[in-house]
């Protein structure tokens, strides 16, 4: 398994650079994976959600983003595979939810997170507000650890690409990388446990007038009918970098917590699923600090059509024939998150969750992931040593195309740093 210090002195050395600086980029980086995907998505109106976990699970949206994973996967190396969105993590919330389906179609906007933050941050009271700040301080080592886990994956999917296997060894190990991904969401569930249990004590102190007061704001119907132009709130907290931008990710995801339901927690789109491919890289980078950026919705169907079109029809059907083989563990993944956000909610009654039961069942989204990108790493890798040189250099014409560069370092999450030396991962393969 893991040694959770392998990665202890890159990840020390940019401290800057830690999750909660660059939950900042959510603006971009989150807001641009989960957009239309191939399959249109259902009409809009007051209270039809345009997207919805039957969209995400459709074949044809799966295909498009099996096909963008693949892309990002032949065409990048291991420092593109390491980039993930923060908001990938611990996304219990329904957060992305209320961003796919605000009705003033404000949610992919750069602004969303700060006009929802500072609405609830003018609401709520200084005590309530040290209370975020308490969390984002102690929760912030646990969330680098989830992020410094994710390398032996990453790197072990390489090695396969690549054919870079140990010796002795001919394949990947499934059974390995199944029980490695289930200890990996363990550390997803604690950070879910912990952060749903904040929000709960939150809410429960909230007075009268503040409940009055939220209301308000969601009977809006749409963030864009928020206001504005507030100040920011926390200004004159002076505040690390790191903490003002964990409370400010708080109190967005907190309203959207009590907002929602138990649908927006388990609502996910569908690239939330196989994380470790280099396609959020792929997709996310050429707008990382660009906020007049806007990425086309249609990218993920539309390079991955083209990805398609380049390989042969063998070819092809090994990558759709993923869909398939991934069905069960993607349905159950879905039945998982149900049962999580049904514990974690009861922070939201008063209640106490089971913190056991969220390792659990966290644990079994982890194996279930694990099958998913097993299969992933095994069919791409399959893919990209059958293809022709022609194949590949079109495959590269078309990532390049999208924006690609070739990272020179490594994630920390979105935030670069100097590639870590990964623990050895020979134990991933059999």
């Amino acid at each position: 398994m893991s040694k959770p210090g392998a990665m202890k002195s890159a990840i020390s050395s940019f401290t800057l650079f830690s999750l909660w600086t660059f939950l900042s980029l959510i603006c971009i980086s989150s807001f641009s994976s989960c957009k239309k995907n191939d399959t249109e998505a259902s009409a809009s109106g007051d209270n039809i959600p345009k997207y919805t976990i039957d969209q995400t699970l459709s074949d044809g949206a799966q295909k498009n983003t099996i096909a963008f994973d693949a892309l990002g996967f032949t065409t990048g190396n291991l420092g593109s595979q390491t980039f993930l969105p923060p908001g990938k993590v611990a996304d219990y919330s329904g957060f992305q939810y209320l961003r796919d389906n605000d009705p003033t179609d404000l949610g992919h906007n750069t602004s969303f997170v700060t006009i929802i933050a500072f609405n609830i941050l003018h609401i709520l009271n200084s005590g309530q507000i040290q209370m975020y700040v308490d969390a984002a301080n102690s929760q912030l080592a646990l969330i680098n650890e989830y992020a410094d886990k994710r390398f032996p994956l990453c790197k072990a999917f390489r090695r396969l690409i690549e054919g870079d296997l140990p010796e002795g060894k001919t394949e990947l190990d499934e059974e390995a990388v199944k029980l490695y991904s289930a200890q990996l969401n363990k550390i997803d569930g604690e950070i879910s446990y912990n952060r749903a249990q904040l929000f709960g004590q939150v809410i429960s102190s909230l007075s009268a007038i503040q409940i009055v007061q939220i209301n308000a704001l969601k009977a809006l119907n749409g963030v864009a009918k928020w206001d504005s132009t507030l100040q920011d709130p926390l200004k004159d907290l002076h505040l690390s970098q790191e903490v003002n931008v964990a409370v400010m990710t708080y109190a967005s995801e907190m309203y959207a917590w009590y907002a929602g339901s138990t649908d927006a927690d388990v609502y996910f789109c569908p690239e939330r699923q196989g994380t470790y491919f280099g396609s959020f890289y792929l997709k996310d980078w050429p707008a990382m600090g660009n906020p007049n950026y806007t990425i086309n919705e249609q990218l993920t169907a539309s390079a991955g059509q083209d990805f398609l079109n380049i390989l042969t029809q063998d070819q092809s059907n090994l990558i759709t024939g993923i869909i398939n083989l991934q069905r069960e563990s993607l349905l159950s993944i879905v039945n998982t998150r149900k049962n999580v956000s049904d514990e974690l909610r009861k922070f939201l009654k008063g209640e106490n969750a089971d913190s056991s039961a969220i390792r659990s069942m966290s644990e079994a989204y982890g194996t279930y992931d694990g099958e998913i990108i097993y299969l992933y790493a095994k069919y791409f890798s399959q893919v990209y040593q059958s293809l022709s040189q022609p194949q590949k250099d079109l495959l590269l014409s078309l990532a390049n195309n999208l924006g690609y560069i070739a990272p020179a370092g490594a994630f920390l999450y979105s935030s670069p740093i100097p590639m870590p030396v990964v623990e050895n991962t020979d134990f991933l393969f059999k």
